[in-house]
């Protein structure tokens, strides 16, 4: 943190979107008790960006229409960050964003996770992620595990904490994303009802999770496209998908090895293994088809491994999504 003569510098901080879930279910702790919890596909091409203007004139801290979520995150870590040598203070935040809102791409999260570490950098701290996922918690009820950049993890959403961690990274993965409902408006995830998953679905969630440990483990694209693709059609009976079907034919005829969806919006995504030969093509192929079927295009995705050779950059879709305006 810079003085100037005007005062305090601004501080910032930033924060990834993610492309809705690999896995999302409820999973058995260590004495038995089942917990929601969730895997998420990283899309960092999208992300948060706010930034702290401090005012010793004001003890509250201001925020744009609209940004609450993120006004309630900044105001809950001024309180917990303060200290004798860097004490309270208020001002205005602001926030700009590249997340198109409500379609299940953790637009809040990164919201709310740009604005802790922007309060955070104005203190001169750099936040745990254990401290950002309890925070963002207080401040949305139910948070995405955007601000764990180290790891593959799965997180229980509803605590802000880390229930495993499968590994550095997911497998090597190219997944072709897009908006299954363009027309539809946002989904509000805190007004939908919580899924009632049965006794039988939680041991379904075991045999995925440990699936999907395996796969992490081995590098193994197909395996997650398995679990993916299990994991989307659970939730039909939670948050039907109405392209699901279309997007398990295209996957098919394309030469993909699964399909993932937001389990609580409406963004979803073509599964390739990048190792196979001619992924690339069979890729723009199929994000053809699913253009000309009337779906959004939202972005190209690569997840890179370590040590995945020739790794390409993501691409971004436009959405027409104007910085740091919702949709």
């Amino acid at each position: 943190m810079t003085a100037t003569a005007a005062g305090p510098a601004p501080s910032t901080g930033s924060a990834p979107a993610h492309h809705g879930e690999i896995l999302q279910g409820a999973f058995r702790d260590h004495e038995g008790t089942p917990r929601r919890a969730l895997v998420t596909l990283p899309c960092p091409e999208r992300g948060s960006r706010a930034t702290f203007y401090p005012d010793a004139a004001r003890t509250e801290i201001l925020c744009l229409p609209g940004m609450s979520k993120a006004q309630r995150a900044a105001a809950i870590s001024m309180e917990e960050f303060a200290s004798a040598h860097s004490p309270m203070t208020g001002g205005r935040i602001e926030v700009s964003s590249t997340v198109p809102r409500g379609i299940g791409m953790g637009s809040s999260t990164a919201d709310v996770t740009s604005a802790i570490r922007a309060i955070a950098a104005y203190h001169g701290l750099t936040p745990s992620p254990a401290d950002i996922g309890r925070i963002a918690v207080r401040a949305e009820t139910a948070s995405d595990p955007i601000m764990i950049d180290d790891a593959a993890v799965l997180f229980a959403q509803r605590e802000g904490v880390v229930l495993e961690t499968l590994g550095l990274q997911l497998p090597w993965l190219t997944v072709v994303g897009c908006v299954t409902a363009p027309g539809v408006g946002g989904i509000d995830t805190l007004a939908l009802e919580p899924a009632a998953y049965t006794a039988a679905d939680v041991e379904t969630f075991t045999v995925l999770l440990s699936e999907l440990r395996s796969a992490v483990a081995s590098g193994d694209a197909a395996g997650v496209g398995r679990v993916a693709t299990a994991s989307a059609l659970i939730n039909q009976r939670f948050l039907p998908n109405p392209a699901l079907e279309f997007l398990l034919d295209a996957c098919g005829s394309s030469g993909g090895c699964g399909v993932q969806v937001a389990h609580s919006g409406t963004v979803a995504g073509v599964i390739f293994d990048p190792r196979r030969p001619g992924t690339e093509a069979r890729a723009e192929r199929c994000a053809d088809r699913l253009e000309k079927a009337g779906l959004t295009l939202t972005s190209m995705i690569t997840v890179s491994a370590p040590g995945a050779p020739g790794v390409l950059g993501s691409q971004d879709y436009p959405f027409g999504i104007g910085v740091g305006s919702p949709i």
